[in-house]
């Protein structure tokens, strides 16, 4: 359901339906427009937005329900994962069928679900004001979040699944387990990158490849004063941090692949190992070919998947070097 909720959200933001609901009521909005007064009033609404009037001004209300279903169906998405999580939570809760030591990280879990809706909004109200565009910073942090809230329900799963029960650091994997870690990081800020990328489309720019229009580093690289702004506003040094951390990512993973098999105590771990490589090298496939397309909807959205499918994969790994 998470991924579910990620891919949906993608697809609303590269189809710009992002700003098509401009209200946040987590009970009460639940309820989608069930006559032609409520959609007449709602798109009222939204004809006052920034993007109304400075992007899609003249559009009809056809075109508008179009973009309200995505963001509404992301926003139900959202609400669906509360309740599959916390009444099942609550019924175990009460039957003792769970210990406090996994209660309380399933606690953590739902309220990260809850910061979450609330972190979306937030994000929503950065395109509602003057720029009808949502701030890239709060796109990261909301898109981030969701790989966290992944990255812990994953975690946790692999540990309730696993057919060995105690963790170990034996010394033959420590530096595997540490260059795990290290990967795992640097997949997450590879995702925070690529929130970057589409929170100010760069995307849409240097769409050549290897090179960047015939440039290994393009030239405006540092054209933004002061500084440190070209790291987070300037499309030519967002898209070149994204493919420079993709490169480092296609000399890391495999050398973490072989030490992995090196290390590899059982076949759960090469099996691992493997699909971490096979998601590499699909990961880079799509990435090359969004870039190259210029963003097609169904290409930018398997190339998110790609992204979760990778960072699992890397967490598969690493926990499969930490059990016995």
């Amino acid at each position: 359901m998470v991924l579910v909720t990620l891919v949906v959200g993608g697809v609303t933001r590269l189809m710009h339906a992002g700003l098509s609901i401009v209200e946040w009521k987590p009970l009460i909005g639940a309820i989608p427009p069930l006559n032609a007064g409520d959609w007449q009033a709602l798109f009222e609404k939204y004809q006052h937005t920034p993007e109304y009037q400075k992007v899609n001004r003249g559009m009809g209300l056809d075109e508008f329900k179009l973009i309200f279903w995505w963001e509404y169906a992301h926003r139900l998405a959202g609400r669906a994962i509360g309740l599959v999580f916390l009444l099942p939570f609550i019924y175990f809760l009460v039957r003792q069928k769970i210990s406090m030591g996994l209660a309380l990280p399933l606690a953590g879990i739902f309220i990260l679900g809850g910061l979450q809706g609330v972190l979306g909004w937030y994000m929503v109200q950065s395109g509602l004001v003057d720029d009808p565009r949502v701030s890239q910073y709060r796109l990261a942090a909301h898109l981030g979040l969701a790989f966290v809230i992944f990255a812990t329900m994953f975690w946790l799963a692999l540990g309730l699944l696993a057919e060995r029960g105690r963790y170990f650091t034996d010394s033959r994997l420590r530096a595997a387990q540490r260059f795990g870690a290290w990967l795992a990081a640097l997949i997450f800020l590879m995702v925070l990158s690529g929130a970057l990328v589409a929170g100010i489309r760069a995307g849409l720019s240097y769409n050549t490849f290897p090179l960047m229009n015939g440039n290994f580093m393009p030239p405006e690289i540092f054209q933004l004063e002061p500084w440190y702004l070209n790291f987070f506003n300037n499309m030519a040094t967002v898209q070149f941090n994204h493919r420079l951390l993709a490169w480092l990512l296609a000399l890391l993973v495999p050398l973490f692949w072989f030490r992995a098999r090196r290390a590899a105590a059982s076949a759960r771990l090469r099996q691992a190992s493997n699909f971490m490589l096979l998601g590499l090298i699909v990961q880079i496939a799509l990435g090359i070919s969004t870039l190259l397309l210029m963003v097609p909807v169904p290409l930018a959205a398997l190339h998110q998947v790609g992204a979760l499918f990778l960072f699992a994969t890397v967490l598969w790994v690493n926990h499969e070097l930490r059990v016995a």
